[in-house]
């Protein structure tokens, strides 16, 4: 008989001493990649963003994003790579943001931006400093945070200043653990020593501004001459001197109008404390009692280096930390660790290795107890063997062991087993057949090498239409690619070395398991058992007549239709992906612009209070003025440059997974809801910000507004914020420009400064010396430890137009006479103006929200905000309605227009490409059926299973009362492969039993109950892989495809395609069985 490839295999390596030790091989080099492969808890989504910041000292906003904003964005614009370029301005600075194509390599990134600015120097504006180039990417994100905070009873003796030296020394303690990335300090201030001027005593003593400044910074330095010869010696010689102390510095004489030197003490204060920052850092902790207590508190994150263990890295982070305390670390100061993403990483990776062990124990056990325990033997052996090579695999490629990598493996398990049963089952049947193993028969050996060729061609098809069904969704472009990349690897990975094993290490187990023949009958079952029997029964009524078959088809047609229309009347709603359950949950608070930092101090101690009421939260990190350490959702959204005192953040830490009922999703909602009951001034905005799943956004709904001019746009967008707040399931609405800033213009008179004779460069030094803060130089200390900064500023509570302020002698006449500050200045108040953003060379503003209660996915928030602004009255506020558009930037600004953009973005490029790579799997199905069956119409009766999967999945997802997600897709697409594998072994089967003295229905009925148990085998097995992924929340959509999706369309499958050949092909012969 022609063996085939399958056979020439088998026949090759069923007997050869290699075979054993390819079995070890594999089990080996699959251990060493699962013990050395990288571990997180999400695939790492490379999207480099590079930060051009560039300050525009005196500009607007909007002259700002003329002069340096469109300058700089065409040049990034013309930059290989980059895929979307983002301009801010707001007065005084401007910042263009380049976004890479996902996956780029960000050091690339930075190059090629850095290249491109050098080579254009020449355009730079005169008077505009050189830009700030920052690179951010996925690498940058921080695994580990630690909070140092003082014990309860001890707050009195640690502050903000100490706690950040001890932070301080703590981080550079770290630093030296292996593959530890950057790190940065979040709170706390440092000491300094700091000379604040006092303008009545200036005045007493006649001693100008400028004498101090001058005085403070000439008197602290010290520099280096070179060398002379002394007694045969080479000296070096240094001139200058170091002030090492707050009382040096009060020391120093400066010189008075009349000449006469005065101590510094006396016209100023000199002390040695903190930095009077804009921001502050404290922490809530819930003790044992359930008492919570409050403490300052001071953040070290540290992100891990590229292509490291996360697991590893953050192991070796805690274990310095333990072995660094009653040393460095005293008892009364305790380190909390607030976020460890080597430690979640870790544990799912761990429960999904327990999954895929429950899922290989139970299709084992399945076999065990559906073909004989001998078989299930050799598939105990045959899954791991596979999954192990898999692993080799996913690691030479550079993947590594996430949460969606381990469920490529475990929803593959299913499909990955049916070779190797498909071959188990046959060569069983085989030597149960008459002639096997008897005097002048076939020997055992050669009737397993005939069972596997006898099987192998269709095999192969079958394993080619699941790897021809997964292997597309690798074309998924945008931020989901490389997130859903690891599934079609990993599986298709897996299921071609299923093949391998099933052809090649299958048969020599059996061979070595199965010594004694087995009993006569054991697989040559005409009936097919009492699963046949039972199939027979029901396939009778639909086969009996021509009418009965069409009826049934035309039943299942409509049933399909049904189902699909489930989406249209929002039975079944879609969405991207659900939330996942973390043990963190963010509040964001954007108070009016200008609040100062006491105030949005006090709106996080109301946020603090509301968080202290939820009963899964343990602790709580609180920042005004800075940012909190950001996560990968924090990186796209740029929140580390949150740092105005208007702004602050709410990081909450929940109970473990295991120790709450509630999800972190249903916590967020009901926060969301306790935090209405806040009064807050008018433009203020709160949000509940939860960690997405897969790529974050902006904000899940972003709608764009785009139109001729500044004010258009904005009165636009503020109507449409209105109606973002009608819709009661949209949440958390918020906009891009904000209030204008108060701002106060100090303006210096030329006239006046002409008239004194005086210069402008001494007035404006002393303004900013006033009004900001100027460091003169340090102060060493000894004893290893950092040189104190020497600050010129003016305390906090003086930093305002008083009259005292304005009576500042600020510089001396040549005659002699002080002159005030308030002579040669004019004071007044202004607003600034709104800030201005620009997206891919177009200016927009923007309007942001989230979704919450009745549907949670952007596109039922964007079909109700639709409904409204064809409703409002636009006329009426002199507007004109917006046009709506669904992707790509408007053609024509004249005319308004709203863009949605946001999670809406993704979806639509994930659903678009996700439906294209379902085409191409059934086009390669199709040409892979073609090619076996050597006919153009039998592969479309092989295909229409395939849209009946929907009337399982559907169900699934109403009884679950679960979206329709990304994953459910990729479950319909994996469908398409494994059920056209059920209809070409089946269709296999009618072909080789039709004969001329059979009738068509014999044919049917006895391929059918043949070939039953082995298609709810197989079906039973996947299912029995999706079960043990049912709790995950992101995955839970996957998991509902394949186990209603297979359900269903199995016991179709079996009885729509002999009805189809009754249709289609009916020889008016009854059946005689």
């Amino acid at each position: 008989m022609n063996l085939g490839i399958s056979g020439r295999l088998t026949r090759a390596t069923i007997a050869s001493p290699l075979t054993p030790l390819f079995l070890l091989a594999a089990i080996a080099v699959g251990l060493l990649a699962l013990l050395s492969i990288p571990r997180e808890e999400e695939p790492q989504i490379s999207v480099p963003m590079v930060d051009i910041q560039v300050m525009a000292p005196g500009l607007s906003a909007a002259d700002a994003a003329e002069l340096v904003g469109i300058p700089l964005e065409t040049i990034v614009k013309s930059v290989d790579g980059v895929e979307h370029v983002y301009t801010q301005a707001q007065d005084d600075g401007v910042m263009v943001t380049a976004r890479f194509l996902v996956g780029s390599n960000p050091e690339d990134a930075a190059i090629r931006i850095e290249e491109k600015l050098r080579a254009n120097w020449d355009r730079k504006p005169v008077g505009i400093p050189d830009p700030k180039v920052t690179v951010r990417g996925i690498n940058d994100v921080p695994a580990v945070v630690l909070t140092l905070t003082p014990e309860p009873g001890a707050a009195g003796q640690w502050n903000d200043a100490s706690l950040y030296e001890l932070a301080s020394k703590l981080r550079t303690e770290i630093a030296k653990v292996d593959n530890v990335g950057i790190s940065f300090l979040v709170g706390g201030r440092p000491e300094e020593i700091r000379i604040a001027p006092d303008p009545a005593k200036l005045r007493q003593y006649g001693v100008p501004l400028g004498s101090v400044i001058e005085a403070a910074s000439q008197a602290n330095r010290s520099f280096p001459l070179g060398n002379i010869r002394e007694d045969g010696k080479a000296v070096g010689v240094t001139a200058g001197r170091t002030l090492s102390s707050a009382q040096e510095v009060g020391l120093l004489t400066v010189r008075s109008g009349t000449g006469a030197p005065v101590y510094l003490r006396d016209v100023a204060s000199v002390t040695q404390g903190p930095r009077e920052d804009q921001a502050r850092a404290w922490r809530w902790a819930k003790s044992e009692n359930g008492k919570w207590n409050s403490a300052p508190a001071v953040s070290i994150a540290f992100a891990k280096r590229a292509g490291a263990n996360a697991v590893v890295v953050s192991d070796a982070i805690l274990e310095r930390v333990e072995s660094l305390k009653g040393k460095l670390i005293p008892d009364d100061v305790t380190v909390a660790v607030t976020r460890n993403y080597g430690e979640t990483a870790n544990e799912k990776a761990n429960e999904l290795l327990f999954h895929l062990a429950l899922a290989t124990v139970s299709i084992v056990v399945l076999i065990g107890f559906a073909i004989g325990w001998r078989e299930a033997g050799v598939t105990a052996v045959v899954i791991p063997t596979t999954i192990l090579l898999t692993m080799f695999a996913s690691n030479l490629m550079g993947y590594t062991i996430n949460r969606v990598s381990l469920f490529a493996l475990i929803f593959s398990i299913g499909i990955l087993v049916d070779d190797a049963i498909v071959m188990i089952e046959n060569i069983a049947r085989h030597w149960a057949m008459d002639g096997a193993n008897e005097e002048g028969g076939r020997s055992r050996t050669q009737a397993a090498i005939e069972a596997v060729a006898e099987v192998g061609n269709p095999t192969v098809v079958a394993t080619l239409t699941v790897v021809a069904a997964l292997l597309p969704m690798l074309f998924v472009s945008g931020l989901m690619g490389p997130y859903m990349a690891p599934i079609p690897v990993n599986a298709s990975a897996a299921m071609i070395f299923s093949f391998f094993v099933a052809v090649v290490i299958a048969p020599w187990l059996m061979i070595r398991f199965a010594r004694k023949t087995l009993a006569a009958g054991h697989g040559h079952d005409e009936s097919g058992g009492k699963l046949g029997q039972l199939y027979a029964r029901v396939a009778h009524r639909v086969i009996d007549t021509r009418t009965s078959a069409r009826n049934f088809l035309i039943g299942v047609g409509v049933a399909t239709l049904v189902a699909c229309s489930m989406f249209y009347f929002k039975a079944v709603t879609v969405k991207l992906l659900p939330f996942d359950n973390k043990s963190e949950v963010q509040v964001v608070v954007d108070m009016p612009e200008g609040t100062a930092l006491e105030n949005t101090g006090r709106v996080l101690e109301d946020v603090a209070g509301i968080v202290r009421g939820l009963p899964e939260a343990t602790s709580m990190e609180a920042y005004v003025g800075t940012s909190a350490p950001f996560n990968f959702n924090g990186l796209v959204r740029h929140y580390f440059l949150r740092s105005q005192p208007e702004q602050g953040d709410v990081m909450v830490t929940l109970l473990p997974k295991g120790e709450r009922s509630r999800s972190s999703h249903q916590i967020a909602l009901d926060l969301r809801q306790r935090l209405r009951a806040l009064k807050l001034p008018e433009t203020a905005s709160i949000k509940v910000v939860e960690t997405p799943p897969g790529p974050p956004v902006l904000a899940t709904l972003l709608a764009e507004v785009y139109g001729p001019d500044a004010a258009t746009r904005e009165k636009t967008a503020t109507e449409l914020e209105k109606i973002f707040k009608s819709v009661p399931f949209i949440v958390d609405v918020d906009n891009s420009f904000g209030t204008p800033r108060p701002k106060l213009r100090l303006d210096i008179q030329r006239d006046r400064i002409d008239y004194y004779g005086l210069s402008q460069r001494q007035i404006a030094d002393s303004i900013g010396m006033l009004m900001g803060s100027q460091t003169v130089g340090y102060a060493p200390r000894g004893d290893g430890r950092t040189p104190l900064p020497i600050t010129i500023a003016l305390e906090q509570k003086d930093r305002s137009w008083t009259q005292a302020l304005s009576s500042t002698p600020v510089a001396q006449t040549p005659g002699g006479q002080l002159i005030d500050l308030g002579a040669v200045v004019d004071a007044r108040t202004e607003t600034g103006s709104p800030a201005i953003f620009r997206r891919d060379g177009r200016y927009a503003d923007m309007v942001t929200a989230e979704l919450a209660g009745a549907y949670e996915a952007p596109i039922y928030g964007m079909l109700a905000v639709d409904r409204a602004v064809d409703n409002h009255d636009w006329a009426a506020k002199g507007l004109v309605k917006p046009q709506i558009r669904l992707n790509g930037q408007p053609e024509d600004e004249s005319v308004p227009s709203l863009l949605w953009d946001g999670e809406w973005e993704i979806t639509w490029v994930t659903f678009r490409d996700m439906g294209g790579a379902f085409m191409v799997a059934l086009l390669g199905i199709y040409i892979l059926v073609v090619a076996q069956f050597r006919s153009f119409r039998l592969p479309l009766v092989i295909l229409t299973p395939v849209p009946l999967t929907l009337v399982g999945i559907v169900i699934g997802h109403m009884l679950f009362r679960a979206p329709f997600t990304a994953t459910s897709m990729i479950g319909f697409i994996a469908l398409a492969g494994i059920i056209v594998r059920n209809s070409i072994l089946l269709v296999d089967f009618i072909r080789h039993s039709a004969s001329p003295d059979k009738s068509l229905r014999d044919v049917l009925l006895e391929a059918g109950t043949i070939r039953f148990k082995p298609i709810v085998l197989t079906a039973a097995a996947a299912m029995i892989g999706a079960a043990v992924i049912l709790t995950d929340p992101i995955f839970q959509g996957l998991a509902i495809s394949l186990l209603f999706g297979l359900a269903s369309s199995t016991l179709l499958t079996v009885l729509v395609i002999p009805a189809i050949y009754i249709v289609l092909r009916d020889d008016g012969k009854p059946a005689t069985r």
